[in-house]
């Protein structure tokens, strides 16, 4: 009896070790699946997304432009716009079309069976509908704190993606270049920011959608009191007349989008702009169109950008 006794006690045992060994099995699967989880703050509250996701989904350029410079591969990307020549690649059929910069194809987003979908911007508002399909962030960057925004971006993604060290070099890169631009930009005279548009023209100033240029580019105003709606402030040639800038920064929304009309230099080639400091100086600087309406918060973009106004205040005269 005492044998059956021993036997059972022994079994019993045998249970509940084996018990607690699935158990502890069980809470160590769960911590690694936690593991590879990150929590990531954005635009529109916190979201949980899982480290390194395969399948990616980008509605903006300039994540998409960021991700490119990162060396993180995507899977899905916006159709119907004409992407720059250096992101050239991503209107191959080697990636899924999800819809446009501001719509969504549904159908198309869940057949991709995303692990991750970006917005920003223009796709922010579908944040909502795309979170129930798969985890989404939303990176939109604020006007008055574009470049710290872009900057947090990147930072972000190289967590996500388990590329930490290249996101800091490259942003250690770019503050390089940005207070090397900023040195140039602050004896150069007064700047004002023009967008064309259908033939008509709106300025931009510190605080708005393209306050980047005096606000962390370092450009003066030449009219800092103007209104900071997305749509900038409508103006006429005679208003650019008695601003009279020295600088002239030009972004001709039509060649962006690829719509047909009188081109920017069009618009501005007239009697009263002509007499103007910058025109008189040959200190009208033509943006790079898509760079600024299109991509945005994009590194390789503003990049871009900084190159571009570096080189045109090397030859202020």
């Amino acid at each position: 009896m005492k044998g059956s006794n021993t036997m059972l006690n022994i079994a019993q045992q045998v249970t509940r070790l084996c018990g607690a060994a699935i158990v502890a099995l069980g809470i160590a699967a769960t911590a690694t699946a936690n593991a590879a989880d990150l929590t990531i703050k954005h635009a529109q509250g916190e979201t949980t997304v899982p480290a390194s996701p395969a399948k990616v989904l980008v509605f903006d350029l300039g994540t998409l432009d960021n991700l490119d410079r990162l060396g993180v591969k995507v899977t899905g990307v916006p159709s119907g716009i004409s992407f720059p020549e250096y992101l050239k690649k991503y209107q191959s059929d080697d990636y899924a079309k999800i819809g446009t910069l501001f719509e969504p194809d549904y159908e198309a987003v869940n057949a991709a069976e995303p692990d991750l979908i970006i917005v920003a911007g223009r796709s922010a508002a579908k944040y909502g509908e795309l979170s129930k399909i798969a985890p989404t962030i939303d990176l939109t960057t604020n006007a008055k704190n574009f470049i710290a925004d872009t900057e947090d971006n990147v930072e972000k993604l190289g967590q996500i993606f388990g590329k930490e060290a290249e996101a800091k070099a490259e942003a250690e890169k770019f503050d390089a270049a940005l207070t090397a631009l900023k040195e140039k930009a602050a004896n150069k005279g007064t700047g004002l920011l023009i967008l064309t548009s259908g033939g008509k023209i709106s300025a931009y100033g510190p605080g708005s959608r393209f306050g980047v240029l005096h606000d962390s580019f370092g450009v003066k105003p030449a009219a800092p009191d103007l209104s900071i709606g997305n749509h900038g402030q409508p103006v006429s040639s005679e208003f650019i007349l008695e601003t009279n800038p020295d600088w002239l920064f030009v972004i001709d929304r039509d060649a962006a989008i690829g719509r047909e009309g009188n081109s920017a230099k069009q618009v501005l080639d007239n009697e009263l702009v002509r007499q103007t400091n910058a025109w008189q100086k040959d200190q009208l600087v033509y943006l790079n169109a898509q760079n600024w309406y299109l991509i945005g918060g994009g590194l390789s973009a503003l990049h871009s950008t900084i190159d571009q106004l570096s080189q045109a205040f090397d030859k202020a005269k």
